[in-house]
């Protein structure tokens, strides 16, 4: 049995670099995604602009460690004419996991998106990411689309 911790979720600040990126090339790492210093270097500076578009959150233990991390941005919806969330990251440290941090970090978007009238919070993930699909599970719906990239 898991107990369920609380967490604080707050919008990642500057002094969240160092905790960020060791999370962040948890993250890369766990997708398997070659990541340099440059790369993260860009994303904390889209994080750190309020002119850019995506948007950060950490999930606070109550020692004050940062344990997790959720990036988001607004997208256009123009068959509804109407504006989502699009969940772009999320990551948890695994000696944090199934304690109730990724589902705070979930609800501390669903929060900004009823905030700005969202109508919808979106993300994917890989198929075979079971444990993190167990808590998707339980907090929305899985949808029927089928997702494809063209490389450039």
């Amino acid at each position: 049995m898991t107990t369920q911790k609380t967490y604080i979720i707050r919008p990642v600040e500057s002094t969240d670099r160092n905790a960020w990126d060791l999370l962040y090339q948890g993250y890369a790492q766990h997708y398997k995604v070659a990541q340099t210093s440059q790369m993260r270097d860009q994303v904390w500076s889209w994080l750190q602009d309020p002119a850019a578009e995506s948007e950060g959150l950490v999930a606070q233990a109550h020692d004050g460690a940062v344990v997790g991390l959720a990036h988001f941005r607004p997208f256009a919806r123009p068959l509804t004419a109407s504006v989502g969330g699009f969940l772009d990251d999320l990551f948890v440290s695994p000696e944090q996991r199934g304690l109730g941090a990724a589902q705070a970090l979930i609800d501390g978007v669903k929060s900004v998106a009823l905030e700005r009238g969202w109508t919808v919070v979106r993300w994917i993930t890989a198929n075979d990411n079971y444990r993190a699909r167990g808590v998707y599970d339980q907090v929305a719906t899985q949808t029927q689309w089928v997702t494809y990239d063209i490389s450039l």
